[in-house]
């Protein structure tokens, strides 16, 4: 945390040591939890400041030195270390930015994103057991909770956590309604993608419940975020459909988090791969899936939607460790 977040006002009245002891409890409370003061983070070779650099790296295909020692408040001298290990490892590469020479950037290597995507499964397991046993109120009290103590540090409003949850009555509306309305607007799709988004969620309908299919709402703010689709293409094969991020919530992670969800269910339901269509004209979303493994099979040039279109095949082979979907703006993207 950086100490400029924590700077008192020149106004505020005297900090009681009772609030000092209350706010120290609560970082003993949760970090012997999570365990951050343990050698190994998760228990990995990496210490909480490694693994915080390495998710900042994950979140952009570059980043300059210079600016994430400023984002995480880290000593250049430590930061240099950590990066040239990071280096000597094969994590890392380094390069001088293409704007300005004096600059110096780096970027994860696949070596440092199979790292990442470690790191990121172990997280996500690690908060999945603690949540697990609470009922569904006691989740809720606690990430409200945590919400408000960022706004507080903060110093104002900030932005609400996304939450991923299974379709609510009324839900698989907004899909088809959003999709047809969000591609009419950015892209001049006409009614017959809206008409195939209709069929699909349909389909889902008509076989809900059914093992080895499920849904996700992306919801931010108590307000509908994006969606994904899990769906049966055959025994051994799952189908990546449907992704959508509204443009309030891209930037955000929002896209990643729902195909890593997406590819977590296809895992645990035994599926072999997961393969999906979209379209070439759909750039944040191709890196999306690089990132989360997929390879591109096969395109093909259409005309639909209005449009003269190439359609593009993808693949994930789910019995490769997970890499991470995110890095890139959340986008929406047309999946069938």
């Amino acid at each position: 945390m950086s100490n400029n977040s924590l700077t008192p006002s020149t106004t505020s009245v005297p900090v009681s040591g009772g609030d000092v002891a209350a706010v120290r409890e609560f970082n003993r409370c949760y970090t012997s939890v999570l365990g951050l003061l343990r050698e190994g983070l998760l228990d990995t070779p990496y210490s909480l400041t490694e693994a915080r650099i390495i998710f900042e790296l994950a979140r952009q295909d570059e980043v300059e030195v210079a600016a994430m020692r400023r984002w995480l408040d880290l000593d250049a001298g430590y930061l240099s270390r950590i990066l040239a290990r990071f280096e000597a490892d094969g994590l890392v590469r380094k390069s001088r930015a293409a704007a300005d020479a004096r600059r110096q950037v780096i970027a994860l290597t696949p070596a440092g994103r199979a790292v990442f995507g470690r790191l990121d499964e172990l997280s996500s397991e690690q908060i999945r057991g603690l949540l697990a046993p609470m009922p569904a109120g006691r989740r809720s009290r606690l990430t409200a909770a945590m919400a408000s103590v960022r706004e507080i540090l903060a110093g104002g409003p900030a932005a609400g956590p996304v939450v991923l949850r299974p379709p609510g009555p009324g839900d698989l509306g907004w899909v088809v309604q959003r999709n047809g309305a969000l591609y009419a607007a950015e892209y001049g799709w006409d009614q017959t993608y809206e008409a195939l988004v209709a069929r699909i969620v349909a389909d889902y309908a008509a076989r809900a419940g059914q093992a080895g299919e499920a849904a996700w709402i992306a919801e931010a703010g108590g307000e509908r975020a994006g969606c994904v689709f899990c769906m049966r293409k055959s025994d051994q094969t799952a189908q990546l459909r449907l992704l959508l991020v509204e443009p309030s919530a891209r930037g955000m992670g929002t896209g990643g988090r729902l195909v890593d969800e997406c590819l977590a269910f296809a895992r645990r339901a035994g599926y072999r791969e997961i393969v999906l269509w979209t379209n070439d004209v759909l750039h944040a979303a191709r890196r999306i899936y690089q990132r989360a493994g997929f390879e591109l099979t096969g395109s093909r040039a259409h005309h639909s939607f209005g449009h003269d279109l190439v359609g593009q095949d993808w693949r994930l082979a789910l019995d490769r460790p997970a890499a991470h979907s995110d890095g890139a703006p959340g986008t929406t993207i047309p999946v069938s």
